[in-house]
């Protein structure tokens, strides 16, 4: 008994509690509740921006104006979500910023509206900072997604301009990729990058969309110039496609590098370039399967389909080109596939540094 008793003492001197008396989980709002409440924020935001708007309609007629109350907006945004407690706030807190974000852009479009069309770019990339900055600073998890969203397709249209919209798809997976490598860096913003990458990834699944139906985030436009290096845009976008997969196998195999490792970057820059939704789609699902996340993975076989998709309907090749490059690939992949196999099983049968018989 006196050794039970010192048992605990010792234990409870290293700060381990034991029978600790067990706590009531706390209960989670049912999520229709939570619907009916985000339903109940929009529709009061609703109410409230239509009291304001009728009040002050000469504030569309100024762009300084509006662009004074749209900065005055996001600041009573960010005063709303630092003292929201429940999801009614925080959903008026949304809707109230986006209507701030909104005067923004029109006061924006308002002021370069008689300016040639390579002005529009600086609207789109003020657009970008103004999305990039809204992700870092708004203490919301909810509208962190949403900037990081906005900010995906605001630097697709500013480089859409320059008709150099292929290489956004390649940073955003390229940042895409960084983050969710480096998820658990950080164990107080663990959510934040959570939140960041969800709204990355919703992005490049837009982009992949407008690709695959041909549309251009731009159509409003009469006109876009070409940028001089327009042509190398499929080949910088294939390059970011196989170095985001070189930093996800570098990360994933850090110990000793295999052959693999520095072949399959490689093959995957060839298939990039001339099925590009393809290799964008397999970092995804990549990523998700050596991040153990499911609804990244799930959504990188959504992007892998539509790759496929796209790569199938498109023109410029004959059905035996794409059926020997989709054949091409294919093996390329079930190679590589085995040889990492039976790489992984060679190192996992080799023995630990710690079994080496220096016993105490």
């Amino acid at each position: 008994m006196n050794s039970i008793n010192d048992l605990k003492a010792r234990l409870n001197q290293a700060g381990i509690v034991l029978n600790e008396p067990a706590t009531p989980a706390p209960l989670e709002t049912p999520w229709f509740v939570r619907v009916l409440q985000a339903f109940s924020g929009w529709l009061a935001a609703l109410f409230l921006l239509g009291f304001v708007a009728m009040g002050v309609v000469f504030v569309v007629e100024s762009p300084a104006a509006s662009l004074g109350l749209g900065l005055a907006m996001i600041g009573a945004a960010y005063g709303l979500f630092r003292k929201a407690r429940s999801d009614v706030l925080e959903h008026l807190a949304l809707a109230v910023s986006l209507a701030g974000q909104l005067l923004i852009a029109w006061a924006a479009v308002a002021f370069w509206e008689e300016s040639a069309t390579s002005l529009w770019v600086l609207v789109a990339w003020s657009l970008f900072g103004l999305q990039s900055v809204l992700a870092l600073v708004m203490p919301s998890l909810l509208h962190r997604t949403f900037s990081a969203f906005a900010a995906s397709l605001a630097l697709y249209m500013a480089l859409a301009m320059s008709a150099m919209a292929l290489v956004a798809s390649g940073f955003v997976l390229l940042a895409l990729t960084l983050l969710w490598l480096n998820e658990f860096r950080g164990p107080g913003s663990i959510r934040v990058v959570q939140a960041w990458g969800y709204g990355l990834l919703l992005g490049l699944l837009v982009m992949q969309g407008l690709a695959h139906s041909g549309q251009s985030f731009v159509f409003w436009f009469d006109a876009h110039s070409a940028s001089a290096l327009a042509w190398s845009a499929p080949w910088l976008r294939a390059v970011m496609v196989a170095l985001s997969l070189a930093l996800l196998l570098y990360n994933v195999a850090k110990s000793k590098p295999h052959w693999a490792l520095y072949l399959s970057p490689i093959a995957l820059l060839l298939i990039s370039f001339y099925a590009p939704g393809v290799g964008q789609g397999l970092v995804v699902v990549l990523l998700g399967f050596a991040i153990g996340h499911r609804l990244v993975m799930g959504l990188g076989v959504l992007s892998l389909l539509m790759g496929i998709g796209s790569y199938y309907y498109w023109l410029d090749a004959t059905l035996l080109t794409k059926a020997l490059t989709l054949l091409f690939t294919g093996g390329v992949l079930l190679t590589l596939r085995l040889a990492l196999h039976k790489w992984l099983s060679i190192e996992g049968n080799m023995p630990s540094p710690s079994e080496g018989g220096h016993g105490k």
